[in-house]
């Protein structure tokens, strides 16, 4: 009896962002803050790595080809010292590299004068950090002195499951607070939880088109806008319907998963 008198009085009505208590909307703002600091960092490396590669500040078509589909006109080396690694050696420095490594990197100029130039500019990292070649050894040098072929098939499948696991998993978490939200049509908060998994899919599904195709470089930087701009649309509706909502004075008796 109870029981039964328990369920009929029961109350879901707090089941919406404007109406959870200090402690729920505590946690999940606290997400929110982390992961939209964990956006912007993620954004800033995109811009130093991607975002170089052509030798521009900002991200570009021609900076997603040359990461994934390559640049059989220039070397890795070369891309990088016009890029990413500008400022990590004088110019005068760049120039005597990229000039040894279009005459097809001989190991006889390695030996007399190039050698003294990497040790002086590169080892400190090329030497030290696991992953990045070791540019003591003149093989791992002349490696990257080849022509940029892209990303290898290898690479891709590592960081395309990397990718989609982890980024799935935000999108899932940011999902379900905005789910929560209150005067949106149901229509549009099925496509605003939606849409991300389905530009991340097709985000990187792009690379690999682009590594063979480098047209294709154009998705990549669509779905990418697609899935931030989402991303972003979750991120403030949420926090503003939490702790700004409320201040008006305006009672939300709505539980929001099943409107």
């Amino acid at each position: 009896m109870t029981s039964e008198t328990n369920n009929s009085t029961f109350s879901s009505d707090w089941i919406n962002l404007p109406s959870l208590n200090l402690t729920v909307k505590s946690l999940f703002t606290s997400y929110l803050l982390v992961i939209g600091l964990g956006a912007l960092l993620a954004s800033a490396q995109i811009l130093m790595t991607h975002g170089m590669a052509d030798g521009k500040i900002g991200l570009s078509v021609d900076d997603i080809v040359y990461s994934y589909h390559g640049d059989p006109k220039h070397s890795k080396i070369e891309i990088k010292l016009n890029g990413s690694m500008s400022d990590k050696a004088s110019a005068a420095d760049k120039l005597k590299i990229i000039k040894w490594v279009r005459n097809g990197a001989p190991e006889e100029q390695w030996n007399q004068q190039l050698k003294e130039v990497f040790y002086s500019n590169c080892i400190s990292c090329h030497s030290t950090i696991p992953g990045l070649p070791d540019f003591t050894q003149f093989e791992e040098v002349k490696r990257v002195a080849k022509s940029e072929k892209g990303a290898t098939a290898s690479s891709l499948t590592r960081i395309s499951h990397i990718h989609i696991f982890a980024i799935s998993f935000i999108f899932f978490f940011n999902g379900m607070i905005f789910s929560l939200s209150v005067g949106i049509k149901q229509g549009l908060r099925i496509f605003i939880v939606s849409a991300p998994f389905f530009f991340l899919a097709i985000d990187v599904f792009s690379w690999w088109l682009t590594k063979i195709v480098p047209e294709f470089a154009w998705l990549t930087i669509i779905s990418g806008i697609g899935y931030s701009l989402c991303a972003a649309i979750t991120w403030f509706v949420s926090l503003y319907q939490m702790w700004v909502l409320p201040r008006n004075g305006k009672s939300y008796k709505v539980n929001a998963w099943q409107s």
